[in-house]
Formats: structure tokens, C-alpha cells, sequence
């Protein structure tokens, strides 16, 4: 059989394994560091986090770095310090993972689904202006894929109304938007450190902020809504606590930090091999006018998490796609279903099919494809030659 013909329909598959969507990439410095710390006597709440907070604060060039257990708990927290209550709305996108908007429900706030541009299916500002009600407190924009969104225009309708803004940027450590950078683009922002991301610390999150009183907001909120942590008391020699809020165990531990503080090292190396990576999918389907990568704005540095396509789907859904490279062993994925068509969010708050139809449109014809630092050339090749034999 021709290895011209879909491998789904009978031919030969591109390659023999599956080439996953995202991977994490783990040196022996990273091993070393996480067995020093396991040989140290602290294994929690210990020196590392404190060095590993400082380290992400000095490469995100913010004043406060607050790392916990999860990027969504970095989100939770992040509500948290702006005090959002029930009554609030928070304006939010739906093309994102649903912790975005899942961390507004927790402290009883309201989601406030806004569409996005369809270019770059980022949040749009003009639609997020439209949004605001005496009710708004906070917009939450996600850096969908790796790139900024446009934070200038959002401040420019909500910072009149002292409306603050979080920046999800789980997707886009490393990327920067007109000369600043990631992490210090809105009051709070935030950072997932699962694998598939850029660094990891297995699991993990850190939210960066210039403003004391939210850092230490979120510390106390991260440990019970206690005022000090184990190691703090060591030190004082003293048993004293107090409990002064409702607060959550989102605690990272100290073999996690010292992984992410070997992790953060490479980053900057792992946005540079994914910005290759994509130009290259770049000037390779320029060719193929049936697939369209998303637009990424000049004045941007992208991070690229995600490479995002658009498929024509007239002779093909995006269902038989995806399939068909499956089949190629190709690990596609989608990102995201929007959020306010997931089952909960449609019986919670009456959300569903027609309410959004720029992100609604997009998604029918979403595929997210290969991209992560360990890929060769060849697997370039593979992905690239995989989505040839479409010929939609």
C-alpha cells in the first residue's frame, strides 16, 4: 500500500511510534537537585521554596513570585487576593482550560464568558469592554497557546473602572509583549508547571504580582489561611499560630523547587527550539491551503506552548482529522472545548451553543499539533508529512 494513502484507510503510517503533543524534557541536574533535597532535612515548606520563588520572581522581572501545588491552585489564589466574592463578576475567556473559570466559581464569583479575536483566539478587548457591568471586579485573559494577549487595550477599559486583571499566562512563560515581559503584564499572574509545559516541577503553579499585600495574601491563603509555616516557627523557636482566614493546603514542596529551580535554566532555551519548531510549520503549511496556523501579532514574543491549526473542514470534520493523524501516529490534541459548553457550566449557569460563535467556529476546526524542545527535524517532518497526506 502507498504511504501516500491515510494510514486510516489502509497505508503506511507516517511513523512507527506516536510522537506525543507536549513532553517534558528531565537532565541529570534536574535528578541531582531533587535527590540533594531528598538527603536534606526539609522536604516541605523548607529553604527551596523560598530560593525557588526568588528565582522565578528575578526571570519574570516581577517583585513577588508565590509558588503552590498546581497552576489552578495559583489561579484559586489568585482570586483569592482580589478578594472576589459572591455578587462578582469576573469576565473570562472560554478558549481555555476550565480552571480559568472554575477558580471564579470557588469564591462563589461569576463567571463572565467574553469571545475572543478570530485570528489568534485570544480574548477580545472590545467584547470584554462590553462585558462590564457595576458588578465586574476582574477580567481574567489567558495567553492562549504561548502568546500575550493584548493587555493595553484590556487596561484601557478596565483600569478607568479600577477593574483588575489576572493574566493566565500558564502557557506562556518566556514569551513577552511589546518589550515586557511575561509575568509582569497584569496585577496578578500565573503559571502552571505541569509536564507538558515549559518547566515542570511534576506539579506545581506560581502566581507573580509587584504588590506586597497580594503576595502575602496568597501565603497565608496557600497554608490553611495560617499566618506562618513550620519553617517559620523553626526558626523563631516559637509554637505560636494563628488562623485568620479560610484558606487551602496548596503548598509546594521542597524537592518540587528544586527541580523548578534547575527547570527554570532551560526555559529559555525551550522557547527558542519551540519558536524554530513553529517556524518551520510555519513555512511548511503556507504550502496547504486547507490548514491555517493561528496569527501571532508583531508586536509579541510568542511562547509557544501549543501550535494551534485550523482546519478547513468541509470534505473532512475535525473529528475524521483527528482520527486520520492519530492514525499517522501523530498525538494531535484539542485545546480547548470552551468552557461554557462543558456540561456543568451550561446547567450552572445556563451557557451553551450560540452565545459565542467566534470561539464556537473556531473550535469545530481546531487541532493542536507536536511542538516540545526534544523534537528532531524529522519529527517535524513526520507531523508536516502527515498532514500532507490530508489533502483536504
Amino acid at each position: 500500500m502507498s504511504r501516500d494513502v491515510l494510514a486510516i484507510n489502509g497505508g503506511d503510517p507516517v511513523r512507527p511510534t506516536l510522537l506525543p503533543y507536549g513532553r517534558q524534557h528531565i537532565d541529570e541536574d534536574d535528578i541531582a537537585a531533587v535527590v540533594e533535597t531528598l538527603r536534606s532535612d526539609w522536604l516541605t515548606t523548607g529553604p527551596k521554596v523560598d530560593e525557588f520563588e526568588r528565582a522565578f520572581a528575578a526571570f519574570t522581572g516581577s517583585a513577588h513570585a508565590v509558588a503552590v501545588s498546581s497552576g489552578t491552585a495559583a489561579l484559586h489564589a489568585a482570586v483569592y487576593a482580589l478578594n472576589i466574592q459572591p455578587g462578582d463578576e469576573v469576565i473570562v475567556t472560554p478558549m481555555t482550560f476550565a480552571a480559568s473559570a472554575n477558580a471564579i466559581l470557588y469564591q462563589g464569583g461569576t463567571p463572565v464568558f467574553a469571545d475572543v479575536q478570530p485570528d489568534t483566539l485570544l480574548i477580545d478587548p472590545e467584547q470584554v469592554a462590553a462585558k462590564i457591568t457595576p458588578k465586574t471586579k476582574a477580567v481574567i485573559a489567558v495567553d492562549y497557546a504561548g502568546q500575550p494577549c493584548d493587555y493595553d487595550a484590556l487596561r484601557a477599559s478596565t483600569e478607568p473602572r479600577g477593574i483588575k486583571i489576572i493574566d493566565d499566562a500558564c502557557h506562556a512563560i518566556g514569551g513577552a509583549y511589546r518589550g515586557r515581559t511575561v509575568g509582569t503584564l497584569a496585577d496578578l499572574n500565573t503559571f502552571s508547571l505541569h509536564p507538558v509545559k515549559h518547566m515542570t516541577t511534576g506539579e506545581g503553579g506560581v502566581i507573580t504580582t509587584n504588590d506586597a499585600e497580594y503576595a502575602q495574601r496568597m501565603r497565608i491563603f496557600r497554608n490553611h489561611g495560617i499566618t506562618t509555616d513550620h519553617r517559620q516557627r523553626a526558626q523563631t523557636g516559637g509554637f505560636f499560630y494563628e488562623m485568620v482566614d479560610l484558606g487551602f493546603n496548596y503548598r509546594i514542596n521542597d524537592f518540587q523547587c528544586a527541580l523548578g529551580i534547575t527547570q527554570l535554566k532551560k526555559v529559555p532555551a525551550s522557547v527558542a527550539r519551540r519558536q524554530e519548531i513553529a517556524r518551520r510549520y510555519d513555512e511548511r503549511f503556507a504550502e496547504m491551503p486547507y490548514v491555517q496556523p493561528l496569527h501571532v501579532r508583531a508586536d509579541v514574543a510568542h511562547a509557544y506552548h501549543l501550535y494551534m491549526v485550523q482546519f478547513e473542514t468541509e470534505r473532512m470534520s475535525r473529528a475524521e482529522i483527528f482520527k486520520a493523524l492519530r492514525a499517522e501516529n501523530i498525538g494531535v490534541n484539542v485545546h480547548y472545548i470552551p468552557v461554557h459548553l462543558h456540561p456543568y457550566y451550561q446547567k450552572r449557569l445556563g451557557t451553551g451553543r450560540g452565545m459565542l460563535p467566534i470561539v464556537e467556529a473556531a473550535y469545530d476546526r481546531l487541532i493542536t499539533l507536536p511542538i516540545f524542545p526534544d523534537m528532531s527535524d524529522a519529527d517535524i517532518d513526520d507531523v508536516v508529512r502527515a498532514v500532507r497526506k490530508l489533502e483536504i
